[in-house]
């Protein structure tokens, strides 16, 4: 299936969020996400269900000063 990731379409058969954050290198940083413009806290991401055309955002904090 295919879901739109921070706006560029990207191939899946991951059945869940913290799958889908696996396959593209966030397992295991920190990071806010956002599926369908709704936060998803990182303890519900296995339960995040991912479908067809769903919008995935996933942000990493800047440090900065």
């Amino acid at each position: 299936m295919r879901i739109l990731v921070n706006g560029a379409w990207h191939e899946t058969a991951a059945p869940d969020l913290a799958t889908v954050l696996e396959e593209m290198g966030f397992g295991g940083a920190v990071v806010a996400t956002a599926l369908n413009g709704e936060f998803v806290p990182a303890g519900a991401r296995e339960t995040a269900r991912v479908g067809e055309g769903d919008r995935l955002e996933v942000l990493a904090p800047m440090q900065g000063g």
